[in-house]
């Protein structure tokens, strides 16, 4: 791709149109560097397209997970692509920025060579005016975050070498704060959840117990909380390692958490116990729920260094009004626990009220 190496026509030939420019670029460099990803999707949308005289523009963000861009926000009347998967075997535009972290500048998207387009990959072809566009890839340390489209230059043939100035301008700048965002978010998910799991830690569990009690009182309902033991972890540790005790963990966890709805809470509530947050939830529906967990993870041993290990988990659970105090709830449970224990181990056993202060 051929980028000209002049400065923009307005900064060389007009200075006052430079200054003028410069008026209207500051004030939106200033609303993109923040963590609102809205405030920065306004900007990529609406003023960046006017600076430049785009008529379309569309932002995507890239779910480096599942190799997907989504679309954020678009201006298009017409229909665009909300999902692009980064795994197509004839990649489209913004999967080539993506990939080469470089813009991409079509000022004929017929004749366009390098790179070559072809048409199954215009199927919205026919909705735009003109031919040309830019395809921005958003990058920070080096990592690409989101792509930027703009499309359909109403003045001219195709950007010019002040527009390109521009746009790489504002692709730096979006990518830096998307990629704030992004870091953001993954330090407030450390923050509450268990690194080992994924699941929500001590802390953060007892946060969502307040909650859930909260919204009881409020709306009525009653609340079960499941806890749950790892049987013999230590002799596990002992006979495999610790690491081997890890994957019994977080393979526990993982079972623990199919076996619930999206509305529960799974937490990690120590080494080798969890917590379960089921609200609304009767005292029978909990139980056909710890017995599901029970027979998940016996039925599913794990292996270490090809040798198969036997897993079970001992489940105690209760059900409690919306007055009850947090800790006299996981007190409560874990009495049940205690209880599934010294019954032998992988089982259920309910917390009964007239064993309450024993």
């Amino acid at each position: 791709m051929h980028r000209s190496n002049k400065s923009s026509e307005s900064t060389v030939n007009n200075p006052d149109s430079s200054i003028s420019l410069l008026e209207q670029v500051t004030p939106l460099a200033r609303q993109i560097n923040c963590l609102d990803i809205e405030r920065i999707a306004d900007v990529c949308i609406k003023n960046i397209p006017n600076l430049v005289r785009a008529r379309f523009a569309s932002l995507y963000i890239l779910d480096e997970t599942n190799n997907i861009l989504h679309l954020h926000k678009h201006n298009h009347p017409f229909l665009i692509n909300k999902i692009v998967s980064l795994n197509q075997t004839q990649p489209s535009l913004m999967i080539m920025a993506v990939r080469s972290k470089e813009l991409i500048l079509v000022g004929d998207i017929n004749t366009h060579k390098k790179p070559l387009i072809r048409k199954s990959q215009r199927g919205f072809a026919e909705n735009y005016r003109t031919n040309n566009c830019a395809v921005v890839p958003l990058i920070c340390q080096d990592r690409v975050v989101g792509v930027l489209n703009l499309a359909d230059k109403k003045e001219g043939d195709c950007f010019n070498s002040g527009d390109i100035a521009l746009i790489e301008l504002f692709g730096q700048l979006v990518g830096a704060s998307i990629g704030n965002i992004k870091l953001f978010e993954k330090i407030q998910r450390q923050a509450t959840t268990d690194g080992l799991t994924g699941l929500v830690n001590h802390k953060t569990f007892y946060e969502i117990l307040e909650k859930e009690l909260w919204r009881s009182r409020r709306y009525g309902g009653q609340i079960s909380l499941i806890m749950v033991d790892v049987d013999n972890l230590k002799k596990i540790n002992d006979a495999y390692g610790h690491r081997a005790g890890d994957k019994v963990i977080r393979e526990i966890s993982r079972r623990i958490k199919e076996c619930i709805r999206q509305i529960d809470t799974a937490a990690r509530y120590g080494g080798d116990e969890f917590a379960v947050i089921l609200p609304n939830t009767l005292l029978s529906d909990a139980s056909v729920v710890a017995q599901r967990m029970v027979d998940a993870v016996a039925n599913s041993p794990t292996t270490w260094n090809k040798e198969q290990i036997a897993l079970s988990i001992s489940v105690g659970l209760g059900q409690y009004d919306a007055d009850t105090n947090p800790e006299d709830i996981t007190s409560r449970s874990d009495q049940a626990l205690y209880t599934a224990k010294q019954a032998g181990k992988n089982t259920v056993r309910i917390f009964e009220p007239a064993n309450d202060g024993r």
